[in-house]
């Protein structure tokens, strides 16, 4: 359980992190989407809200941040009122989204189901929110097919953040959205949220993990088979390791009316 004063410092970083602010996935999401004029989006377990208001400058209708935490939809609303944008915020989990049903033209979430505590409730909770022919687009940390690989990404991502649940694979992603009833035209996997890579103390600092964890994950990597650390996409330079965050993009459309 997070103190209080570590999720505020939290919060604070996420409202900074160039890892959250903006990323390669964050750019090709956009560019597959297409401008969201007139659009109401709603932004799941928005964080500080940077993907919401990526399409601020869009002129969308609505956009709405969704969070369990006061103190990241605070962030939110700092960060928006700094841009001038119009936002509205809802304090709620992804399970129970507090919306009608067909809500919105675009649902997204980025870089946080990995904490959702049901992730098919979850998944059928924001396909609900869509109206017909809109989309529900998530980016989140990829799972490995690899039992043994998989192993070590979930052993490093639990030191890094305790609050980490579990990173699903590109194929759990598609049959969550395909069982909440949506067409599945865009699954992508191995993707990046750096460039570069994160140093791992930035990662750390990022999560507000601690010296222990930091120093916890250093001798997880160091004595990682190499293969294994290649196949998360991790680089070493130096005595350092850089971190890509490594996560899959999936876009899910709703029907319309009486399709199937």
């Amino acid at each position: 359980m997070l103190s209080s004063q570590r999720f505020d410092k939290i919060a604070e970083n996420f409202a900074t992190s160039e890892v959250h602010r903006s990323s390669p996935t964050m750019e090709a999401l956009h560019e597959t989407l297409g401008p969201q004029t007139g659009s109401a989006i709603c932004d799941v377990a928005c964080g500080a809200g940077h993907l919401a208001l990526s399409f601020a400058a869009e002129g969308p209708a609505r956009l709405v941040g969704v969070d369990p935490a006061p103190n990241m939809l605070a962030s939110f609303r700092k960060l928006a009122a700094e841009r001038g944008a119009e936002v509205e915020t809802a304090e709620a989990y992804a399970e129970e989204l507090p919306f009608p049903d067909a809500s919105f033209d675009l649902v997204v979430s980025r870089l946080a189901p990995h904490h959702f505590r049901d992730m098919p409730n979850a998944v059928a909770e924001m396909a609900r929110l869509l109206r017909p022919g809109g989309r529900l687009a998530v980016i989140d940390l990829e799972g490995h097919d690899d039992p043994e690989i998989d192993g070590l990404n979930h052993e490093l991502e639990m030191l890094h953040d305790p609050t980490h649940r579990r990173s699903y694979t590109l194929t759990e992603w598609t049959r969550f959205l395909l069982d909440a009833g949506l067409n599945v035209p865009v699954a992508r996997g191995s993707q990046s949220e750096s460039r570069t890579g994160v140093p791992v103390r930035r990662w750390c600092e990022i999560a507000s993990s601690g010296a222990e964890a930091e120093e916890a994950i250093r001798r997880r990597l160091a004595e990682a088979p190499a293969l294994h650390r290649e196949a998360l996409g991790i680089r070493q330079d130096g005595d350092e390791f850089l971190i890509p965050v490594r996560t899959c993009m999936v876009i899910g459309v709703k029907p319309l009316t009486g399709s199937r």
